[in-house]
């Protein structure tokens, strides 16, 4: 009689929405399989914006149910989200309100309030190494102690949100290394929270759970838990509860001498390394070291990915209908495509009419300010264009080229620096996550870059937040061997550098055009 295939279940939430999977390794090769899917809703009211954390529980255990229901075998549970984010726990065990979302406005000038008032912008860099952005937890606890949050007042434990999400399923409070590490109150070379950050904000040590490594046994589900699902009491184990520690995880690399680029939204290019790196040039480049598995250090750089494209992408499918008359070609206009042509706007046509036109005409640094949060992404990249004398691309087709040029030449950027810092020769840059399929892009970072670029996974972190519990469960002795694994389930795309003379002038004018902004 054949063996019941044993499965993890993992927990993989995103800033818009969640899944449940279920994976399992059989003969040096891994299967996944998506069990649920469902919206992360944004709660707005009173002014501030809330993630429902109760959903999220809700969506956890109709995850869980199903599976039970269909007699699968269970051995362990992760959950990994979004980072920086946090829950309020009071003295009698309940959850004191919904989370803020960062996204919250209350964090748009605490940031610089709390630098210029409370601890110095190099002091607090020296301590953490983490990149300044106005929603980190600090900056988030800091504006809610100035507001005079009755929640933080009352709290008796603040537990990230996977770690609250744990909690909810095993009743056990602990702080795993690599969320913790999102934060900016964590000092990577003690690997622990600072209690001179902590206390500047008024809190303590004890106001957070144990720091536990990923792979760390945080429990098993409540009785409640096993009564709501059908299960028995399977082990929570503490993964990489930052999606993106998840991801870097799973990249398919056979030696330490890579560096990654998690392709999506947005792009983070990063090395792994043994220890954080925090000089006076990584803060000058604002570079970030955040928290991997195995002690590892991510040190990496947040870029404006592929959200430019997605944005003027949905502006083209939200503008009026032409007339039957009128022009439905995708390259000869802003205007949206008639009803029967929208797929003029599916992402594979868009992305071949980009290669029809000119190369290198228009070129934008995709981090500028102005591409933040415009209220027409079209018009934003325009006007760069024409304030730095530039033609002005009007087609979807030259917007588009001016996007996926301008990306690669900034990836090349930051991959110069990332050399720069890396103890190693960067051999291979490894393309992972949803952008991992865009043939075009990933050929241009090649070029651009002159590495070989490696496409693939895509559902990395679902990959990697697997790996973790196998790793856990003692199928897997460690992070090579789960990057062996992953390489032999997958088809990986190579792409090697071309037309390096055109890139390298390409790149200057980039420097140019950008060293003026």
């Amino acid at each position: 009689m054949e063996q019941q295939k044993k499965y993890f279940f993992a927990v993989d939430l995103g800033a818009t929405s969640g899944r449940t999977i279920i994976g399992n390794i059989a003969e040096g090769k891994f299967q996944l399989e998506e069990v649920t899917r469902f919206p992360n809703n944004l709660i707005e009211q009173g002014g501030h914006y809330y993630w429902d954390i109760y959903a999220l529980y809700f969506e956890i255990i109709r995850g869980l149910r199903e599976v039970a229901n269909r007699g699968l075998e269970i051995t362990s549970i992760g959950i990994d989200t979004w980072g920086v984010d946090f829950v309020f726990i009071g003295d009698d065990g309940a959850i004191l309100r919904n989370p803020r979302a960062y996204r919250d406005p209350i964090t748009f000038d605490a940031m610089d309030d709390y630098l210029k008032h409370v601890i110095s912008r190099k002091e607090v860099y020296d301590v953490t190494g983490i990149q300044f952005l106005n929603f980190n937890s600090i900056f988030q606890l800091y504006a809610m102690k100035r507001e005079g949050n009755t929640a933080l007042k009352n709290a008796q434990k603040i537990l990230f949100v996977p770690d609250a999400l744990s909690w909810m399923l095993t009743g056990n409070e602990v702080c795993e290394y690599t969320i913790a590490s999102t934060s900016q109150l964590l000092d990577p070379r003690t690997k622990q929270l600072d209690e001179r950050l902590l206390s500047s904000l008024g809190l303590t040590r004890s106001k957070f759970g144990k720091m536990v490594n990923p792979g760390t046994v945080i429990g098993v589900l409540t009785d409640e838990v096993q009564k709501l699902t059908g299960l028995g009491a399977v082990p929570v184990i503490a993964v990489a509860g930052h999606d993106t520690g998840s991801a870097v995880a799973a990249v398919p690399a056979k030696d330490e001498k890579f560096a990654y680029l998690s392709s999506g939204t947005w792009s983070l290019m990063g090395i792994e390394t043994k220890d954080a790196i925090i000089s006076d040039l990584s803060y000058e480049r604002n570079f970030t070291n955040e928290g991997g598995i195995e002690g590892t250090t991510r040190f990496l750089k947040n870029i404006c990915g592929m959200w430019l494209y997605e944005r003027c992408r949905l502006e083209w499918q939200k503008a009026p209908l032409s007339s039957p008359e009128g022009d439905t070609n995708v390259q000869q206009g802003n205007e949206a495509p008639s009803g029967a042509d929208r797929g003029a706007l599916s992402h594979a046509v868009l992305q071949s009419s980009a290669m029809t036109v000119e190369p290198f005409r228009s070129i934008i640094n995709p981090d500028d300010q102005a591409f933040a949060a415009p209220a027409s992404m079209i018009d934003a990249i325009q006007k760069y264009c024409r304030n730095t004398n530039q033609p002005v691309p009007e087609t979807p087709a030259e917007i588009c080229r001016c996007i996926f040029d301008s990306l690669a030449l900034r990836y090349r950027q930051v991959f110069q620096w990332m050399q720069e810092f890396a103890p190693f020769k960067l051999e291979v840059l490894h393309i992972i996550g949803g952008g991992s399929l865009n043939k075009y892009l990933n050929q241009f970072t090649a070029n651009s870059t002159g590495a070989t670029v490696l496409a693939g996974p895509q559902e990395c972190t679902a990959i990697g937040n697997i790996m973790m519990q196998a790793k856990t469960a003692g199928i897997v002795a460690d992070i090579w061997q789960m990057r062996a694994i992953i390489a032999n389930s997958i088809e990986l795309v190579e792409y090697k550098p071309q037309d390096k003379a055109a890139w390298d002038a390409a790149f200057d004018k980039y420097l140019s055009i950008t060293n003026k902004q």
